[in-house]
């Protein structure tokens, strides 16, 4: 018998079937808030309350633990999940990057230096083929653009996203065309316009750029474009699903305990939330508590605030914060992070900009990992949350970082060389390094 997720259990469709669209287990799209149901295809809005659209499944049902092996036998990718994603059954056959299956560091050193004892691991997904997460959602996306026709594919974004839909569209061949707020990091920038694309810089922040990418939408000059986190959102969004399958998996099919998370539109936060649940409705792993912590940078960070203050709106603010890859502003998905964080006994923590330099330098100083500003932030509330007892340093414990710090040099700037000396070895003795 397949297992409904909590959104395919909603009422039935309102509209009518439209044309058949094969995206594996995917059978249409539901809203969050009331419910109500619509065919798949390029909508993120409901068109009943105007609530967030996502997929909703049939998923395989039977054995658990054939489900497993088939799993185990996949490809060392996200397309080893394709049957609980919203693709044909044959996209790993398609042109693209492959994304995921990153590595799971151990951090015993880091744990050792925070005082954790229960077990501590760091999902780096700085592996990624365009160095961070984004490159999982977009894989999803393209699926979707082909499906639908797009022959454009676009994005708003803070910068890793711009990189990994050009990256994308370029292995697809599809055309790109990004927008980004014009004072992002020089080396997103760079690495956004290298594939080719066209790049499109906005005066404005983040919430500028996507505000206009939804005009665009509805204009005649965007026909045929497949907005990734726009028109293609609810698609876009399940990729971030593949982090908790891999976390899970890399542990020998066992949740962890906690989890520290970071929080931008606050979609990746939810969907890892969506893809446990998920394996717990098909007996993959144990049906057990876990507990989820939203991390923010205090530049920008409205959903610790609203989480403080006990608030179930969260305020748009102006961002200003080094870490610009979280700087959203007026996060789409913040209160469903709100009720995420407390349903799961988690909570909700910002750090300051130098609390995310020394976070980086911790992370790299202790386990070789060097992450970007977003993975700062993480690790940064991690420190914060045990300092305040609030995590508990007994339980099992996995960090993500979600991107690679080269992209980020800036906010270590200060970083280099221990001692500059002549080739001899006087001039070694002479500077302490013996």
């Amino acid at each position: 018998m397949a297992v409904q997720t909590a959104a395919s259990a909603a009422p039935a469709p309102t509209a009518g079937p439209g044309p058949a669209v094969d995206l594996g287990p995917a059978v249409a799209l539901s809203c969050r808030e009331c419910g109500a149901r619509a065919p798949l295809g390029p909508s993120f809005a409901c068109t009943e309350c105007f609530g967030p659209l996502e997929v909703a499944y049939d998923l395989p049902g039977g054995d658990p633990e054939e489900l497993r092996r088939r799993i185990e036998s996949g490809p060392t990718s996200i397309w080893r999940y394709a049957p609980l994603l919203p693709v044909p059954a044959d996209a790993a056959s398609h042109p693209g990057l492959h994304p995921g299956w990153t590595r799971l560091v151990r951090a015993d050193n880091l744990a050792a230096e925070l005082g954790i004892t229960g077990g501590l691991h760091v999902k780096d997904d700085s592996g990624n083929p365009t160095h961070s997460f984004k490159d999982r959602v977009v894989a999803i996306a393209v699926e979707a653009a082909r499906t639908f026709g797009f022959t454009t594919l676009s994005c708003s974004s803070t910068g890793n996203l711009a990189g990994a839909v050009g990256a994308a569209a370029a292995r697809a061949g599809l055309r790109s065309c990004v927008f980004i707020p014009h004072d992002l990091e020089a080396g997103k920038v760079v690495m956004a316009a290298v594939y080719g694309g066209e790049l499109v810089a906005i005066e404005g922040s983040y919430d500028d750029v996507n505000r206009f990418c939804s005009e665009l939408i509805g204009d005649p000059a965007g026909e045929g474009w497949g907005f990734v986190n726009v028109n293609l959102r609810p698609y876009y969004a399940e990729g971030s699903k593949t982090l908790a399958y891999e976390i899970c998996e890399q542990l020998g099919w066992r949740i962890p305990d906690q989890l520290v998370v970071p929080v931008a539109s606050g979609s990746q936060l939810t969907k890892i939330d969506k893809g446990l649940r998920e394996l717990i409705a098909l007996g993959l792993v144990e049906d057990r508590p876990y507990r989820i912590f939203a991390a923010q940078a205090t530049g920008c960070s409205p959903v610790a605030a609203a989480y403080k203050a006990g608030h179930d709106v969260v305020r748009p603010v102006r961002p200003d914060t080094i870490a610009k890859s979280l700087a959203i502003g007026n996060p789409a998905d913040g209160p469903y992070v709100l009720d995420i964080a407390r349903r799961t006994g988690g909570a909700v923590e910002d750090v300051s900009d130098a609390e995310v330099v020394d976070a980086i330098r911790l992370l790299a100083r202790t386990e070789g990992v060097f992450a970007e500003t977003a993975g700062g932030v993480t690790v940064g509330v991690l420190r914060k949350l045990l300092e305040q007892g609030v995590l508990d340093p007994a339980a099992e414990t996995v960090v993500l970082n979600t991107g690679d710090g080269l992209k980020t040099l800036d906010a270590v700037a200060g970083s280099g060389p221990t001692a500059t000396i002549r080739p001899t070895l006087a001039s070694f003795r002479e500077a302490g390094l013996a």
